[in-house]
């Protein structure tokens, strides 16, 4: 198992109490409203965190540019992929990639 794996693991088995504080951590880290692709929707919206959380819902659909790979929030869970406001979240995108075979960007 790589780092990813371990910490959705562990994330799974806390009660959901500590699964929140634990995401309200990881939103802390969050340079979501940094990237050239966050909108002033997604800002009003509230959106970040797209990479445990999901794409984003109605708010980004334009591609500018991609800071995840710098955030500290996928270096500390070991994420492979990016464009998580417009492709999913990590485990969606390992998913599609495992389904497809394609490999990750």
């Amino acid at each position: 198992m790589d780092t990813f794996e371990l910490m959705a693991k562990k994330m799974n088995e806390m009660a959901p109490e500590e699964r929140m504080k634990q995401i309200e951590s990881l939103k802390a880290m969050c340079t979501c409203p940094g990237c050239p692709s966050y909108t002033i929707c997604a800002k009003k919206a509230r959106e970040s965190l797209y990479c445990a959380m999901g794409k984003s819902f109605m708010c980004i659909s334009e591609e500018k540019g991609c800071i995840c790979p710098t955030c500290p929030v996928a270096k500390n869970l070991g994420l492979k992929n990016k464009f998580f406001c417009t492709r999913g979240a990590e485990k969606a995108q390992r998913y599609e990639h495992t389904l497809w075979g394609s490999t990750m960007v």
